[in-house]
């Protein structure tokens, strides 16, 4: 089962949270603040299958007291490509217990999931301060959806989730911050061929969620298809101007 985000971001419009009390408005203090509002217009319509990625990860342990070891935990979720998408590392996974929960983690590929039938409609919330609109975020590490596209594609898991981003903006309303404008977008929905990977800032995806196209008609398979073309045409590019760069500084070492 998924949810239809559109009421969703709808229902956000004019809805506040707390200034932070530090002061601070970066993005990670100010949007965890508005994905815990997220999760919890979504968990009230979909209270029995709606998670916080770590919720999800600590139930589901839970319910498995005999895995004690990383592979026993993470081949309890079937799919090879979720398993990717929501691994914590060997050490955390197999620390994990009754009294070391996991907690939320900034990198978690999303905030919330939404899952039922062997379906994951993975959703990770972006802020962004609407005085400050100009520069694209960092999305999400480009070799992690390439690996994602090349699970997807070596074990046809092409009907097991979809990735949404959803952007909340916000304004600074006295000692409160109010969303003034919201929307949803997924990924398997954008030409795959037009995404920029900046590689100088962790290898990110950067893009405006708003600006995301949703026009792409191909099939899972064919997106994972365009995005491995996009991803290696631009890893090949990086390399061609680092070996220029290289070419242009080596012959000095020579003569040291």
């Amino acid at each position: 089962m998924s949810i239809d985000l559109v009421p969703i971001s709808k229902a956000m419009i004019g809805q506040t949270v707390p200034r932070p009390t530090s002061g601070a408005l970066s993005g990670h203090v100010v949007g965890e603040l508005f994905d815990q509002l997220v999760y919890k217009l979504i968990k009230k319509q979909l209270p029995k299958t709606t998670y916080r990625q770590y919720e999800y990860l600590n139930e589901l342990y839970a319910k498995h007291p005999t895995k004690l070891t990383h592979e026993e935990r993470a081949t309890l979720i079937q799919s090879k490509t979720l398993q990717h998408l929501l691994n914590r590392g060997v050490a955390p996974i197999t620390g994990w217990s009754a009294d070391k929960l996991f907690e939320v983690k900034q990198d978690d590929t999303a905030d919330i999931i939404v899952t039922e039938d062997d379906y994951y409609q993975l959703i990770d919330v972006k802020t962004v301060n609407s005085g400050k609109l100009a520069q694209a975020p960092n999305i999400i590490s480009a070799v992690k959806v390439a690996t994602m596209c090349q699970l997807m594609l070596a074990n046809k898991e092409f009907a097991v989730h979809d990735l949404f981003y959803f952007e909340v903006q916000w304004e600074l309303a006295g000692d409160k911050l109010r969303c003034v404008s919201s929307c949803s977008r997924n990924l398997f929905k954008c030409d795959p061929s037009k995404l920029y990977i900046n590689w100088a800032a962790a290898q990110q995806l950067q893009f405006h969620v708003r600006l995301l196209d949703q026009d792409y008609a191909g099939s899972k398979e064919d997106w994972c298809k365009a995005y491995l073309a996009n991803f290696v045409r631009q890893a090949k590019n990086r390399v061609t101007k680092m070996q220029a760069l290289v070419a242009q500084f080596e012959p000095l070492l020579e003569q040291l």
